[in-house]
Formats: C-alpha cells, structure tokens, sequence
C-alpha cells in the first residue's frame, strides 16, 4: 500500500471510491450519495482541490494485481487559521480491514501539523454509520455539531476534537449541538423531528418515538424500530429513512418493505471494519 498526493486525471477512481463507501455504510438515499458526489467529487472540483494550497488530498493506492495498481481510499484535510480539518475519509468496502483508513487518517493530520497547525479537529457526516467510532479511537470527542447544505441537501456533521482542547474551533465550526435547532426535521430521517430531544414521527395524531439504535437495511435506505413511549418498551412498527413513512409491512420471513416508496429489506453482510469512511 502507498499513500500519495492524487492526479488530476485519477478524479474518476476518487469518486467511485466515494460512491461505493458511501452506499455501503451512510444512512442516505441514493439521491443524496449522488448529490454529495456530484458536488464534492466531480473531475472540476477534484482538481480545484488539488490545485488549492490549504486543501491536502491523499490516495491510497494499492499494490499490483491483475489490473494493475488501483485507489483503494481517500482523505481530505484543509487549513482552517490555526486548525487543520479532516473533512472525508473513504476506504473502497473491498479494501477494508488493512489499516487504509488509519494510514490515510495518520498521513493527512501529519501532514496540517507540519504545516504549522495548532490543534486538529474531524468533521464526520451523522448518517455516517461507522466513521464515529472510528473517530473516537484516536482519542477525540464530540465537541459540537455543523449543519451544511450539499447539493440543495441540509446535512449535519460532527465536530471532533481533542479532550483536552480549550479554544474556540473553526469559524465554520462554531455552531454547537445547543445552537442547532431542536425542532428542525434531520437530513438524514425525513418526516421527523426533534420532541423535547428525541427522534419522532407522526402516524395520524399519534407520536411515536424512532429508536435509532434498532437499525435494519434496507435496499434504498435503513429501517428503524419505533415506539409508542420514550422508553421504548411498547412497540409500534418500523420507519422507512428513504422516505419518512411508517407504513412498514413484515412477512412470515421477517422481511421489512415499505408500501410507499418500496425500500425493502436487506441482509447486510459481514464486512471488516476499517471504521474508515467519514
């Protein structure tokens, strides 16, 4: 394995490398994986990068095989006045499991360090399933959410930081979890929203409470239990994240469709785990 600046020309490669991290472990739509991409990955803004002196890009490159050598991950880091950012991280799902994330991960804050920064702070998508975790075993803790607009899409990320880190963060940072509206709807779970600081949606004139940690896959995007309580002891259904709906038929296989948008149940795979894909 090699970590190294990217070409202009290997814009193609980063992006299927995107695309394909992405639809395996973000709870987002296919729409919105192409939103992100389309606007943060296409060739222009590939090689804007590239050529933008506080932006710092690696590729991880892989040894040779029948076609050759191939991008198996990406990072991306930018100078903020005395902050470095690491602003995505991507392994290729078939790559997992060999450290790439972790020597993408090393390389690039290395690299802002070097280049006089102060501190180190990493932005992780909250549809992110894996990067969190992955995240908290350099050390750093949640210190602060950021909410930004992809594509027409409103997003939040996570700000991480380290513990023992007393100073203001990034001025595009600044917005914390206090600061963000409780009652705006979440990106990533449309027809919800924030009820006294849990996650509902409505079914006629009743509330019920998604529990995000009971998490099935789907084909277009997870299901979630949901609840008639708070405490989640009395279950109502599921909840389809493609498209908000509650109606969410099971069958005698215990298998999840949604009856609005067709999102269906997928058995998810074992994978390694990087935790690379931020």
């Amino acid at each position: 394995m090699e970590i190294r600046e990217p070409e202009p020309a290997e814009a193609e490669r980063i992006r299927a490398v995107v695309d394909s991290s992405m639809t395996t472990s973000f709870r987002l739509s296919p729409g919105q994986i192409d939103g992100i991409t389309d606007d943060q990955f296409d060739d222009d803004t590939v090689t804007e990068k590239i050529d933008d002196g506080d932006t710092v890009l690696y590729v991880a490159e892989s040894g040779e095989d029948i076609e050759g050598v191939t991008i198996t991950g990406f990072v991306e880091g930018r100078l903020e006045d005395e902050w470095g950012e690491v602003n995505w991280l991507f392994v290729d799902p078939e790559h997992r499991g060999q450290g790439i994330g972790t020597a993408l991960y090393d390389a690039v804050t290395e690299t802002l360090r070097d280049r006089g920064v102060d501190h180190v702070c990493v932005t992780v998508l909250e549809a992110n399933t894996e990067g969190h975790g992955f995240v908290e075993r350099f050390g750093l803790e949640h210190d602060g959410d950021r909410r930004i607009e992809v594509a027409g899409e409103s997003l939040v990320k996570y700000v991480y930081t380290d513990s023992d880190v007393d100073v203001d963060l990034p001025t595009e940072s600044r917005e914390t979890e206090s600061e963000v509206d409780e009652n705006a709807e979440p990106a990533t779970f449309p027809e919800t929203e924030r009820t006294e600081g849990h996650l509902t949606a409505t079914a006629g004139d009743e509330t019920v409470y998604v529990a995000r940690e009971e998490e099935e896959s789907g084909t277009a995007a997870p299901f979630f239990g949901t609840y008639e309580d708070e405490a989640h002891t009395e279950q109502y259904g599921y909840y389809c994240a493609n498209c908000g709906s509650l109606d969410v038929s099971m069958d005698n296989m215990e298998r999840l469709e949604c009856s609005e948008c067709g999102n269906s149940h997928a058995e998810r795979s074992e994978e390694s785990y990087d935790g690379s894909h931020l």
